[in-house]
């Protein structure tokens, strides 16, 4: 395996990809792409980092309230996925795969700080990567009104917080098929169970959360 440009990521551009997002994975098809890949073409490890790095970067601040370690982890689910993309077998699509890996280097870092008795604690005003961006506005869609985005401001600060007190088991099926959009199949495939799980997860989470954000 080749891949000689993009061994180390670049941090600073988190922030800045998970508004933008890239297309360089578009422009051909999934299959051609992951071939490519798995050939060890540098040019197309770096397309697929500029394609998923905004998601995955946002998938793991919604499931860490941590804007750094998210960075981190962003950083180590690609190099795992460089490591491993001879093992992708396409039965979910590559973003699904990325998921996957992204969740699995979450729950790993979690049981690390956990073992050390280091969790931290939630922010809602921690910036997203060196932007100015609040983790809260990475829920927000455009305002319509400074009524409707102080209302929605709130609904996200208070879903944010109610995420980080949600079981880690639930938070991650909320944060895939509520806030990504991903169907119960894509879901199963990321976090490597059934789709009976997955509802079940799910329905669970969001009556905890339902309960959590009372009164929103």
């Amino acid at each position: 395996m080749i891949f000689g440009k993009s061994a180390t990521l670049d941090l600073d551009a988190f922030g800045a990809l998970a508004a933008v997002g890239g297309d360089g994975a578009r422009e051909i098809g999934e299959g051609a792409f992951v071939d490519a890949l798995r050939s060890g073409d540098a040019d197309a490890f770096d397309a697929m980092v500029n394609r998923y790095s905004a998601d995955i970067y946002s998938l793991l601040v919604r499931l860490t309230g941590d804007s750094e370690e998210s960075a981190d982890l962003t950083q180590e689910t690609f190099l795992r996925a460089l490591r491993s993309i001879a093992d992708f077998r396409g039965e979910s699509t590559l973003k699904t795969w990325l998921f996957r890996i992204a969740i699995n280097e979450s729950r790993n870092r979690f049981r690390w700080w956990k073992r050390r008795r280091r969790d931290k604690i939630f922010s809602l005003d921690a910036s997203v990567g060196d932007s100015e961006t609040r983790i809260w506005e990475t829920l927000a869609d455009d305002a319509i009104s400074p009524e409707d985005e102080t209302l929605r401001r709130e609904r996200s600060a208070a879903l944010i917080e109610g995420l980080a007190s949600v079981k880690s088991m639930h938070k991650e099926v909320i944060v895939l098929c509520d806030v990504e959009g991903l169907t119960y199949e894509e879901c199963a495939a990321a976090l490597g169970t059934n789709v009976g799980t997955v509802k079940s997860r799910l329905s669970r989470g969001r009556d905890e959360l339902r309960r959590l954000l009372k009164g929103f």
